[in-house]
């Protein structure tokens, strides 16, 4: 994999293959179900993940082939982040690319630790939820609040 330097400085539509997958922060809070409220179009996060996040790892169990078992898993991509960003966490390094935003202090590519983002409070480590064991219509008492 060859990854320019400070890659991440550049627009998201400017990243190769590799630089946009290398840009993921590991927080794993795009994988925690969302409820969409159609009357207020407002957004809400549970603790409810998807059945393939470790929620240790805050990675995906089957990534490369995640979706054989989520049809629905969202692919993440330049061409499609102008429709998903809405639905990405405010500190998402795709959304604050997106936005234009630098990376966080926290991040694995500014402070050279992949832990940084667990340490910092920033991922779903230990506090998620398989969506295997809780019912869809259970979802709305896993509600969170607003993700910073």
């Amino acid at each position: 994999m060859s990854l320019r330097p400070k890659f991440w400085e550049l627009p998201v539509r400017d990243l190769t293959k590799d630089e946009w997958e290398a840009l993921c922060d590991g927080c794993g809070k795009c994988c925690l179900n969302k409820i969409e409220f159609e009357d207020t179009n407002e957004l809400a996060f549970t603790r409810v993940a998807c059945k393939l996040l470790d929620g240790e790892t805050c990675r995906c169990m089957k990534y490369e082939t995640r979706h054989r078992y989520v049809p629905e898993c969202v692919t993440l991509s330049p061409d499609k982040i102008d429709d998903i960003a809405y639905w990405m966490p405010d500190t998402c390094a795709y959304r604050l690319r997106y936005d234009d935003e630098p990376l966080p202090e926290w991040h694995y590519l500014i402070s050279g630790s992949t832990e940084a983002v667990h340490e910092a409070g920033e991922s779903v480590r230990g506090w998620t939820v398989s969506e295997a064991v809780i019912p869809e219509e259970d979802w709305e008492d896993y509600i969170i609040p607003p993700l910073a």
